[in-house]
């Protein structure tokens, strides 16, 4: 996939894309990073790892314009961050469990640090899913929490990554690995040469 993008062309409930992880296992660490773009203002999905018992084991969710909801094992939190509309975003988040520690960069820059379920494991049994929230394993999809732009350059690490160092890309996790992407597409998912860096 590299140099690629997948387009999401619309609102949907049935247009999403399945990433297969190279393996499954618990994860006490993971970095996330991705790149996306958009103009909607209505609250949408970037990443989902769900679970059979819990399905926002991983979530990354965009609530409002400037409004990051992070959620580890259905316990969430919020980062507020400045407004950037119609412009592509470079979004990073690292999870550590023995500290609690979650961290999100957006576009190179620190954005601040909190705490979220500390000694905690994530599930290795999971569904990856862009395009959608999850609301059960794999499924219960509502249209208004849809993406709809381009999502491009998904990656997944087991360890936390030095955020700075993900400034250049975000391509290379040892879990999933856009250079070398296992996926499923469903629905109207479109995949075309990534319009930004």
């Amino acid at each position: 996939m590299t140099g690629k993008a997948f387009v999401f062309p619309q609102e949907s409930a049935t247009a999403y894309v399945t990433l297969i992880p190279k393996m499954r296992k618990s994860l006490q660490n993971f970095t996330l990073c991705l790149k996306a773009f958009t103009d909607l203002t209505r609250p949408y999905s970037l990443f989902s790892y769900s679970t059979k018992t819990k399905h926002n084991e991983i979530l990354l969710f965009v609530t409002k314009l400037g409004e990051y909801d992070i959620a580890v094992g259905n316990s969430e939190v919020i980062f507020k961050v400045p407004p950037n509309p119609y412009a592509p975003q470079h979004v990073c988040v690292s999870w550590e469990s023995a500290s609690g520690i979650v961290e999100l960069w957006l576009d190179g820059k620190p954005m601040g640090r909190k705490g979220l379920k500390k000694g905690y494991s994530v599930g290795a049994e999971a569904k990856i899913i862009i395009g959608q929230e999850q609301d059960s394993f794999g499924g219960a999809f509502d249209a208004k929490q849809s993406f709809v732009g381009d999502i491009w350059e998904v990656s997944l690490w087991d360890h936390v990554v030095p955020l700075k160092e993900m400034d250049g890309g975000c391509y290379n996790g040892n879990l999933i690995n856009w250079q070398a992407l296992n996926f499923e597409d469903n629905g109207y998912v479109v995949t075309k040469p990534k319009l930004w860096a």
